[in-house]
């Protein structure tokens, strides 16, 4: 496994392809820059070690790791990724700091 230009962990590619879908849920559900949404990966997971894809992380659907990465808990719960969910009731967990190292692709 290497470590990828955008992700700062070692990743296989099946995992790098999983990465990139949960990256791709924020763009797409959240209308996040790229850039954040992988700095928020990189913030939550960098030092962390993944087996080769399918790594236990992946008994989930990358959504639902999107939703844990950008909004904070409600009551210990996070929202599911239901399309009819209400969003706008949910807290957003703030971005990585700009001169955080997580961002590895320009803003």
């Amino acid at each position: 496994m290497a470590r990828t230009g955008e992700f700062l962990m070692a990743l296989d590619e099946g995992m790098l392809a999983y990465f990139r879908e949960m990256a791709d849920a924020m763009v797409s559900r959240f209308g996040i820059p790229r850039a954040e949404a992988v700095a928020r990966i990189n913030r939550a997971y960098v030092g962390q070690e993944f087996d080769p894809y399918p790594d236990l992380m992946c008994h989930e659907l990358p959504e639902y790791w999107a939703h844990g990465l950008y909004f904070k808990p409600n009551a210990g719960r996070l929202p599911d990724d239901d399309p009819d969910t209400d969003l706008s009731v949910w807290k957003v967990r703030p971005a990585p700091p700009a001169a955080s190292p997580a961002w590895t692709l320009e803003a």
